[in-house]
Formats: C-alpha cells, sequence, structure tokens
C-alpha cells in the first residue's frame, strides 16, 4: 500500500493560482505582479547586510531529542543580526499536513512568530513573523494520504508498524495538495467571498511598487505574506527569485529503444528489491524496545533508512511513469528568465541569488543520481542558455547568477558547478537541508560528480561539480555523529557582491549535543 500520493504537476499549478486568484481581474486591473513583493523594513538600501538559510526542517522530536529546536536556538543567536530567513523547502514533515504545525513550525520558531511567548495560542494560517520567513514549496509540502488510508486509520500491521517505528508524522489530512502551506505562508486571496473584501485587501497590502508595477508589501510585525508559490524580491542591491521546482522536476521519458527497455526492468527489479529490504527493516524493528536509549538510536537509523526507501520508491515511479512529452512548468521557467534578463538590465542590481527545493548538484547519497536531480538541473540549463544568449557580452563573464540556495538532500554542502559547457558553469551552490530531518551521508562514490552528455560525441562523460564542504551522518553505531544545520550569509558591498558563508552546526554525539559554528566560506 502507498502511504504518499503526489499531485500531478498540472494539479499543483491550477490549486495553487485558485488560491492566489491569479489574475483576477481586480488584481489586473491594479496593475498588480502577483510575482514580485518588497519587504519594508526600512533596511533595505544597505549594501552590506546578512541573512540565514534553513531547510528540510519540519519535523518533530525524535525519541526525546528535537533537532529542529537546537538548530533554532543556534539561529536566535544570529536574529538581531539578519533580516531575513530563507527556508528551502519542506516546511512540514510528512506530507505537509496542517496538524502538525503547531508542533512542528510554530513551536520551534516561536521566538520568530509575534505572539510566540505562547506559541499555542497561535493558529498556523495567522502567523507573523518579527523576522521575515521566506520559504519555497518542497516535495513533502505537496504530498497527501489515500483516501483509504484514513479509512483504515491505521488498523493494519503495516500501517501499525510504519506509525510507531519510522516516526512517521502523516496525521490524517495531508498537504491537501499543498493547501495547508498555501493558508500558512501565501496571501490566501481565495478567502475573500466578497469582492469588496478582495478590493479592499489589495488597496491595503499591495502598496509596493516595483519596475513590473504594484506588488505586495511584506511588513514584519504586520503583514508576513509572499505573493505566490514562486515569486521574486529586491534587497540591498541583491535579486532574489524563489522557485517552484516541484513543477519542472518530471524526469525525461525512457528511451524507446532496447536499452531503454533494459533499463526500465532494472528499475522494475530495483522496485521489487527495495520493497523486501523494506520489509527486513520492519522486522528488526519489531524486535527493538522505543523506549530504551539504545535501542530507541538503532530505530532512529532503522527509520532513517526507511525515509531513503521511500524516496527512491517515488523516484522509481516517476520514472516508469514518465510519457512521452513530460509535464513541465513553462509558465514559472519563462518567468525566472525574463525577470533575470530584466535583472541585467536594471543598473541598481549588483547580484543574483536563486533559490529552490531540488538541488541540480548534489552528492548526498540518496539525491545525487535521482532523475528528479538531473530533471532540474536540465531545465535550470535551458533557462540559464537563454538567458546568456539574450544578455551577450553584458556579463562580462560573469554567471548568470551569483548563488543557487537548495534543500532536499538531508545535509550541508557546498558545491562549484565545473565548466559544464552550459551557462551553469562556474555558480556556487549551497545545500542547506540539513535543519531538522534525519541527516544522511555523503555517496561512497566521491566528491566530484560526472555527467553522461549523450547529446556530445566524442566526450560522453564530464566532471561537472565538486562538492568542496559536506556536512551530514557519518560514523556509525555508538560512534554515529549527527549534524543539523543552518547557514548565515553575510552580502558585502560591491559589484559583483562577495558573500561569506558561515555554517551554524548543532551535532549530536552519544546523546549529547554539541553547538559550533565552522570556518567561513568566502565566494
Amino acid at each position: 500500500m502507498r502511504l504518499i500520493s503526489e499531485p500531478s504537476i498540472p494539479v499543483k499549478i491550477q490549486k495553487m493560482k485558485e488560491r492566489v486568484r491569479w489574475r483576477h481581474t481586480s488584481i489586473i486591473q491594479r496593475g498588480i505582479d502577483q510575482t514580485s513583493m518588497v519587504i519594508d523594513d526600512c533596511k533595505d538600501d544597505t549594501p552590506e547586510f546578512s541573512f540565514l538559510v534553513i531547510g528540510d526542517s519540519g519535523t518533530k522530536s525524535h525519541y526525546g531529542h528535537h533537532p529542529q529546536r537546537e538548530v533554532a536556538e543556534l539561529m536566535l543567536a544570529h536574529k538581531d543580526d539578519c533580516r531575513f530567513v530563507l527556508h528551502t523547502g519542506d516546511v512540514i514533515y510528512v506530507v505537509g499536513s496542517h496538524e502538525y504545525y503547531p508542533a512542528n513550525f510554530i513551536e520551534p520558531y516561536r521566538e520568530f512568530l509575534v505572539g510566540g511567548e505562547n506559541p499555542k495560542n497561535i493558529a498556523y494560517d495567522r502567523m507573523i513573523f518579527n523576522l521575515p520567513f521566506l520559504p519555497v514549496l518542497g516535495n513533502h509540502d505537496y504530498y497527501d494520504v489515500p483516501f483509504v488510508y484514513r479509512w483504515l486509520t491505521g488498523s493494519t500491521l503495516r500501517l501499525r508498524r510504519m506509525l510507531r517505528y519510522k516516526d512517521f508524522e502523516i496525521g490524517w489530512h495531508g498537504s491537501n495538495q499543498g493547501d495547508a502551506y498555501a493558508r500558512a505562508f501565501l496571501d490566501y486571496l481565495a478567502r475573500f467571498a466578497a469582492p469588496e473584501e478582495l478590493n479592499h485587501h489589495l488597496d491595503q497590502h499591495y502598496t509596493g511598487k516595483t519596475d513590473t508595477g504594484r506588488c505586495l508589501r511584506y511588513i514584519p510585525g504586520e503583514f508576513t505574506r509572499v505573493p505566490n508559490r514562486y515569486y521574486s524580491f529586491r534587497y540591498g542591491g541583491i535579486d532574489f527569485f524563489a522557485l517552484d521546482s516541484n513543477t519542472f522536476n518530471t524526469p525525461s521519458p525512457l528511451p524507446t529503444t532496447q536499452a531503454g527497455d533494459i533499463y526500465r526492468r532494472e528499475l522494475q527489479k530495483r522496485r521489487q528489491e527495495i520493497d523486501t529490504e523494506e520489509e527486513q527493516i520492519l522486522a528488526m524493528s519489531d524486535r527493538l524496545n522505543p523506549d530504551d536509549p539504545a535501542d530507541a538510536e538503532q530505530l532512529d537509523d532503522l527509520s532513517a533508512k526507511l525515509d531513503q526507501i521511500n524516496e527512491v520508491k517515488i523516484d522509481i515511479e516517476k520514472q516508469l511513469s514518465s510519457q512521452q512529452s513530460p509535464t513541465i512548468d513553462f509558465e514559472q521557467l519563462e518567468w525566472l528568465r525574463d525577470r533575470l534578463i530584466e535583472s541585467w538590465h536594471t543598473s541598481e542590481v549588483r547580484g543574483r541569488i536563486l533559490f529552490f527545493h531540488h538541488p541540480p548538484y548534489v552528492t548526498e547519497a540518496t539525491k545525487w543520481s535521482q532523475a528528479q536531480t538531473l530533471a532540474v538541473r536540465h531545465r535550470l540549463r535551458w533557462v540559464l542558455e537563454q538567458v546568456k544568449e539574450n544578455l551577450g557580452s553584458l556579463t562580462q563573464d560573469r554567471t548568470i547568477v551569483d548563488l543557487i540556495f537548495n534543500g532536499h538532500a538531508h545535509c550541508l554542502e557546498y558545491l562549484r558547478i565545473a565548466n559544464t559547457g552550459y551557462a551553469d558553469s562556474h555558480i556556487p551552490c549551497i545545500v542547506s537541508g540539513g535543519s531538522g530531518r534525519r541527516p544522511r551521508r555523503q555517496r561512497v562514490e566521491g566528491t566530484k560528480l560526472l555527467e553522461t552528455f549523450t547529446e556530445l560525441p566524442g566526450s560522453p562523460t564530464r566532471k561537472v561539480a565538486d562538492s568542496l564542504l559536506y556536512v551530514g551522518r557519518y560514523g556509525y553505531g555508538s560512534q554515529t555523529r549527527l549534524p543539523y544545520s543552518c547557514v548565515r550569509v553575510d552580502v558585502q558591498d560591491g559589484c559583483p557582491p562577495k558573500f561569506i558563508v558561515r555554517p551554524l552546526v548543532a551535532e549530536r554525539v552519544e546523546q549529547q549535543w554539541y553547538q559550533h559554528e565552522m570556518e567561513p566560506l568566502v565566494l
């Protein structure tokens, strides 16, 4: 039985458009750009500023300890120095259900919320941040649970096992196709039934001005909503672009050749193998006592393996179900292309940052070989290539974007893209996905990522990226080390700007916590 379902890309897009009243008559009449916002904190004209980045955080305590809260406490030491927090997705595990927002988000980040001294009184769809939290959607924020699961309510042995031993925070609702996330963070215009209510809201909160028209004004402590599932804002001369990678991560179709048929059979065989592996892990879990500290740690390791198995299953299913023409969110990709071009033609902009969930480059053991990873990489290249062609010599050998932040992989990683032959070459990438969910190990194949370029005769494989720092699970047994992380980014003056990235780590070793700041990265 599948415990997790995922809406199709067309459904994701359409549902989110309905929630923000995409291009409603009242919005068009006012010249409102629903993909832009301004942060009104009276500080955005300062060229030197700092911000925090977290990701893959939305989980509860595990066997008596709460990694997400440990990371939140790391963040608190930098709260007064930073202007905002970027969240790279997977705000709530496992299926983005609204019932887990109080324990998995509001409680651990209570100091960042107005009224946080009484977190139980804060409704998930009425949160107001005193320091801006600017998220993007992760795959778990879109997940749902099948109706049959809700009907059974865990009555079968398999479901009871999953709920007990996997620490599986499914709940009974799911995300409702991303609705819980939308109510928590987006300006949910669908809640206004009467036209006069909508018009009043637009006139009150869409008073910001950008090059593309009026836009939403984000005011810390008063009104803290983002306008859409993807959006942009400018701060200190840096253009930030927040993307929804869940709608352009569909794997390319398997080839209709003999090689494609062989690969399809290999995928089907692998699916059977991991089903068997899952049953073995569940059987091992049956023999462990979650109330015993030693057994609890082992159960945590087994739970991490089950998480990985679930992700591999989903990726295999995406590949096996891919069609001749996969659904791709070209509307969003073309928006990114046009906004990047516009950004380069704006003299006051000195740098550009992208942040989205699925990393195009990563060496975490379960993500580097995912078909979704390659799909996001290829779609990002498609955009950047068009931008490069349009700009010509305007970039003066600079990269199209200065920095990319991602989540999805449960680690902290710094990679630099090599010369790929495309416009994504030499961009530094930071994966910040280790802020609460179980950390993952780095792949055993090493730190250099290779890619096969079938369309380039004579050079089918080349290095495309180097991993220069990896902070994730390592060691075994009693020596297992579990580092949870976030990063502080200091933006310096100048054009192009320099970025100082400061990794912040809370590490659990032998049931004890240790907090430390690693050597900064100068990018």
